[in-house]
């Protein structure tokens, strides 16, 4: 009664089956790996918020590429403000999702090095090659705490850098970039600013990065996992069904099977009847 399963229909019927088991097993690990991430950077976000500040030329010079694990380290810098060399990130939002600009101001040391610091967010121009109005930077000598980043570039952020932008709008946070432009050395990195707040809280300072929430990305997991486990089990359902039904028809007589057979004997008693009448008329 399994001969079935080698028709063409249940042959295929298998072979999808067998294709979505690792599949789905697959993509619930991908998932569940997400998730470890996600915990991961939880902690490590955690952990560099908590840590005391240091001096920024601890964690990175010229050229530097910041690692993950200084990723949002605590640091100060105290320096003079260069607003001559100020610029704008374009296209950015606030908490509040409203798409504006990042002000990024060099901060010049007192060994002539210079830090980048995004002093936060602020409303975009109307026009968008105009130079939107930006709260002055504190003058005088400054100490800037903040947290430490890595340079921007297209492939980690997504950000096309585009180029012909009107005089003094940039797409990315880059030292080496800026570095061109100011002719000094830049610090590898860049330092988002938390301290001292702005007068009249413009820019808007950026705030922490989330750390608390996880996502739903082990709820996924374990759905594709019970997924790739209902595979098998739909597939058993569906054979004993179609052996319950193969073995009822078998069972019971088909419908057209019996009026064939009562065709036949009605069939058969016309002409018998045909083949009698014309006898009873035969002449003496």
């Amino acid at each position: 009664m399994y001969r079935f399963l080698l028709s063409r229909q249940w042959v295929i019927l298998t072979l999808i089956a067998l294709v979505l088991i690792p599949v789905m097993i697959e993509l619930g690990f991908w998932q569940f790996h997400r998730h470890e991430r996600r915990v991961t950077q939880n902690q490590l976000i955690e952990d560099n918020l908590k840590a005391a500040p240091v001096p920024v030329t601890e964690l990175t010079s010229p050229g530097h590429t910041v690692p993950r694990a200084d990723y949002w380290r605590r640091v100060t810098a105290t320096g003079t403000f260069d607003t001559g060399h100020e610029v704008v990130v374009r296209r950015r939002t606030n908490a509040d999702d409203r798409i504006g600009v990042l002000v990024l101001t060099p901060l010049v040391l007192r060994d002539g090095r210079v830090v980048l610091v995004n002093r936060g967010w602020v409303p975009a121009a109307a026009d968008q090659k105009s130079f939107p109005e930006v709260p002055p930077a504190p003058r005088g000598e400054v100490t800037v705490t903040g947290r430490l980043k890595a340079d921007e570039t297209t492939g980690a952020s997504g950000i096309k850098d585009l180029s012909g932008l009107p005089p003094r709008q940039v797409m990315l946070i880059n030292s080496e970039q800026q570095a061109e432009s100011i002719g000094r050395d830049v610090l590898g990195g860049y330092l988002e600013q938390t301290a001292p707040a702005p007068a009249g809280d413009t820019p808007e300072l950026i705030p922490e990065p989330d750390h608390d929430s996880i996502g739903a990305h082990m709820a996924y997991a374990v759905q594709w996992w019970l997924f790739a486990a209902g595979v098998p089990v739909g597939w058993v359902v569906l054979v004993r069904r179609e052996k319950r039904d193969r073995e009822e028809a078998a069972r019971t007589p088909g419908a057209d099977g019996g009026e064939r057979d009562g065709d036949g004997g009605s069939g058969g008693g016309s002409r018998g009847g045909d083949e009698r009448e014309p006898a009873a008329h035969l002449p003496a």
